[in-house]
């Protein structure tokens, strides 16, 4: 049961990796196709699955999580499909919407399945288990997406059919029945609501990234801001007054709560740039294949893993907030090196490498860091409904980071290409000491218990993407099955 589980969590989270690795492949095969259009291909998955989250939590609490779960797996699969048979960017952009659907079926309801079959003795370690599988696609994404690329870029989508068949044949019969798996009646959240958030999300985006070619005084690039405040207010008024709101907005009055999640917010957003912008400098600026790019991105992401597994008694000791706040530090420290190093002139181990290992670590020692510190702000009976709220606070935070570092980058001309990337470092960089910012609150009001339970939570962790979920969880499957999200 693990392994059907394991399986299909490690695809969906290897497919973020491979994806941005193969961004500047799918480019020159589709004639070229700028990066405004192609920042599509991670854009659109990353917002349909932040609208979609909550609502496939309380869809699988209500009609059973195996049903759910086995049709995220398939939805995903097929999707994959669609993704690699696809003639243009258009096409492509539109299966990776189905996909992120299958994927906000799939990953809410994997470990309320994994705990529903696990002994509550048992459960801490099959939450940290479970939450590994996110580290280690991380470390193996992008050597493994440059693998992919060197045979094709559209061997990063068929690669998932093996995966996600087997993991559906097996899944038929090994996961327990909805019987037994146990379903509420409760109602489903606010689809207009979704609607509201995913409308203001793409509008941002869109306006963002078409800013170079449109001109950041257009109408056009007004026009997409100004629609994305207005769908952005209308969203927060409607979650104010619906009885089962996307966002319940009281949870954003505990301070420590809104700090934390506005820090993961901004720092998912500096991660997102680094990320993207990492691989388009090694393929676009240095000529390195997607391959031999994997290889030099891989440093960081290895990092994170033993980092996120190790800093639970430094959190003990000096508290989430002071940890969370170094990591966002060191993460802003390793942008500013490229910033100031990087240039036309492949140097990787003077300038790359330097820069990424402190990424690596910044990233470990932040993203489990608060989404422990999260946790540890709210009563266990609304740790499902506040992990809903950071999950999709992150999948935004990708979005605007893709959006920004593609509306600074444009198209510069061919002595400008240095110059275009520090601008987009700098900005990568501000983010992610806006949430250094951002952590102040947890500095001031550091309590003893918060920091062990955010200790705790960095046991469970060990994602880059923050896909993960404190200790309690481990004994709260009610409140661990949002952990996913």
């Amino acid at each position: 049961m693990f392994a059907t589980v394991a399986a299909s969590v490690f695809m969906s989270n290897l497919d973020l990796f491979i994806v941005n690795a193969a961004l500047p492949a799918i480019g020159d095969s589709f004639g070229g196709s700028g990066l405004g259009s192609l920042s599509w291909v991670l854009n659109g998955y990353a917002i349909v699955f932040a609208a979609l989250l909550v609502v496939a939590g309380r869809l699988a609490d209500r009609t059973g999580h195996k049903p759910v779960f086995l049709t995220g797996l398939a939805v995903f699969t097929l999707a994959s499909v669609g993704c690699a048979l696809a003639p243009g960017v258009g096409t492509l952009v539109g299966a990776r919407l189905v996909q992120a659907a299958g994927a906000a079926l799939l990953m809410p309801t994997s470990l309320a399945l994994l705990l529903d079959t696990t002994a509550p003795e048992k459960r801490a370690g099959a939450v940290r288990a479970w939450a590994s599988i996110g580290g280690i696609a991380a470390g193996l994404g992008p050597v493994v997406g440059g693998l992919l690329v060197e045979a094709g870029w559209r061997w990063v989508f068929i690669v998932n059919l093996p995966v996600g068949i087997a993991a559906f044949a097996i899944g038929l019969k090994a996961l327990p029945s909805p019987e037994r798996a146990g379903t509420q009646k409760a109602p489903l959240p606010d689809l207009f609501g979704a609607a509201l958030l995913t409308g203001s999300i793409a509008t941002l985006a869109l306006g963002l990234v078409k800013a170079p070619d449109w001109g950041w005084t257009s109408a056009g690039t007004l026009g997409g801001l100004a629609g994305a405040v207005l769908l952005g207010v209308w969203f927060v008024l409607r979650s104010a007054r619906h009885p089962v709101p996307i966002v319940e907005l009281p949870l954003l009055r505990v301070p420590a709560f809104a700090s934390a999640a506005a820090a993961l917010t901004l720092f998912t957003v500096a991660f997102a740039g680094m990320l993207l912008g990492a691989v388009l400098w090694c393929q676009d600026v240095w000529g390195y294949s997607a391959l031999r790019t994997g290889l030099a991105i891989a440093p960081g992401p290895l990092l994170v893993p033993p980092v996120a597994l190790r800093i639970g008694p430094a959190v003990a000791r000096f508290g989430a907030g002071r940890i969370a706040m170094a990591g966002s530090v060191l993460f802003a420290a390793g942008i500013l090196w490229w910033a100031a190093t990087l240039d036309t002139g492949p140097a990787y181990a003077s300038s790359l490498l330097p820069g990424m290992m402190l990424t690596g670590l910044g990233v470990g020692m932040t993203l489990p860091v608060l989404t422990g510190a999260s946790a540890a702000a709210l009563p266990p009976a609304r740790f499902a409904t506040g992990s809903a709220i950071t999950s999709m606070g992150r999948q935004i935070g990708a979005v605007l980071g893709v959006a920004i570092l593609v509306g600074i980058l444009g198209t510069p001309a061919p002595g400008q290409v240095a110059a275009a990337f520090r601008n987009g470092w700098y900005a990568v960089a501000v983010a992610a000491l806006l949430a250094a910012c951002a952590t102040i609150p947890l500095v001031r009001k550091a309590r003893p218990a918060a920091a062990g339970m955010a200790a705790a939570g960095t046991a469970a962790a060990g994602t880059t993407d923050g896909k993960t979920t404190d200790g309690r969880a481990a004994d709260d499957p009610e409140a661990a099955k949002a952990g996913a999200a």
